[in-house]
């Protein structure tokens, strides 16, 4: 079968939080929020968590004015077509893809977000670590599910977090529905991480993310995550192991940034077929 050319893409997901990349090396992609859903939808499009526009920064409108224009942006849109500020998982898989296309050459390189700049080291198994910059609390709140309230922290990351320690049996959660939450101190929405501690050093977390609902990870909440497990042991720094129903990464925490370390992994590739492209448009 042969498909009229539309765009280019690639699949490929961070510990199972998958996402379809749009390059766009021109920036010349009209991108609609009709576009995005039906991408992300796992029955009508491809099948995702969100989408990551490969764009030079100086084409986003919106970019942060300290982000240089010829920087590679990663425009991210949640599944439902909403802009978002970051995505760690986002900045890991956005990374592989820069390398494998050969888009960049170093293994150190910036990475330019509406969160601002991230600075990406590439590892040669493919994963890489992220500089997510620094972990802000802003606050104590809490997040009500199932008839039931779980104390958390409030974290900003570029985008908001409500991580909540508990040794509540995260097997038994259903997150479906999403967390009810404080409209107040989260009114663009919140990510909101259950974390169990599970041995020293290292927890266990699920989460629901704004946008989208349940994913089998998420880069930043996993960072949030770690905030909060530090926090409930009296300590400001140090590392955690989080394991994620998509795998396992590591996040270390300093006085004055946070590092993620994980996988990424390109599925596979193609181009959209233009009359598909045009039908959802708007739509």
């Amino acid at each position: 079968m042969r498909f009229s050319e539309g765009p280019e893409f690639t699949k490929g997901h961070g510990t199972q939080n998958d996402f379809i990349v749009l390059p766009d090396p021109d920036g010349e992609l009209e991108l609609t929020d009709a576009h995005v859903r039906a991408l992300c939808d796992r029955r009508r499009g491809l099948g995702a968590d969100g989408v990551l526009r490969v764009v030079p920064a100086g084409a986003v409108p919106d970019a942060p004015d300290d982000v240089d224009p010829d920087v590679w942006f990663m425009d991210y849109r949640n599944a439902d077509g909403s802009l978002a500020e970051m995505c760690g998982n986002g900045v890991r898989v956005f990374a592989r893809y820069l390398v494998e296309a050969g888009l960049v050459e170093q293994s150190e390189f910036p990475v330019g977000t509406r969160a601002g700049i991230r600075s990406v080291r590439t590892h040669p198994d493919g994963g890489s670590t992220v500089d997510m910059g620094a972990a802000r609390i802003f606050g104590d709140s809490a997040a009500t599910h199932g008839g039931r309230e779980f104390a958390g922290v409030a974290v900003d990351l570029g985008n908001p977090h409500l991580a909540c320690v508990t040794e509540a049996d995260l097997d038994a959660l259903d997150l479906a529905e999403a967390p009810e939450h404080d409209g107040g101190l989260f009114p663009n929405g919140v990510n909101v991480e259950f974390v169990r501690p599970t041995e020293p050093q290292r927890v266990r977390m699920r989460v629901h993310e704004r946008g989208v609902g349940e994913t089998r990870s998420c880069g930043t909440g996993t960072v949030a995550a770690a905030v909060a497990a530090l926090r409930a042991d009296g300590e400001s720094t140090g590392r955690r192991i989080v394991d994620i129903p998509g795998g396992t990464v590591q996040v270390d925490v300093t006085e004055t940034t946070t590092l993620l370390t994980g996988p990424a992994v390109l599925v596979g590739g193609g181009r959209l077929d233009a009359g598909w492209w045009r039908q959802v448009e708007g739509g």
